[in-house]
């Protein structure tokens, strides 16, 4: 069993930066990869980012250039830093383990506004 704690999201203006992070506790080494996905009101959950187990990642072309993924394997964390925020990444922020299934952080609001 894995679970996932996601730290709180915020409120940032425009062309703000936020991190968020996510740690891991029970079965890591089960975990393929993680990654952050996020879902907007209406619309379908995304991938965001994504980190596998050998350190490789992939971004949505979205975020590119702004956003960084990276891990901590000995705190069992990724981050996501996000740089250059925009309206349009205003979202709930969800942390994902890929093991076989998925497991899925309890989510986090991120707002960019004016």
């Amino acid at each position: 069993q894995v679970k996932l704690v996601e730290s709180a999201g915020g409120s940032v203006q425009p062309g703000g930066s936020l991190r968020l992070s996510c740690a891991a506790s029970g079965s890591i080494f089960r975990v393929d990869a993680m990654g952050w996905y996020r879902q907007a009101p209406g619309k379908q959950r995304e991938l965001v980012a994504l980190i596998t187990r050998a350190g490789s990642t992939d971004y949505a072309d979205s975020v590119k250039g702004r956003f960084t993924i990276s891990g901590d394997n000995a705190k069992n964390t990724v981050y996501l830093q996000m740089n250059s925020l925009k309206v349009e990444d205003t979202a709930v922020y969800y942390c994902n383990a890929q093991l076989g299934s998925s497991i899925w952080g309890q989510g986090t609001q991120v707002t960019v506004s004016s």
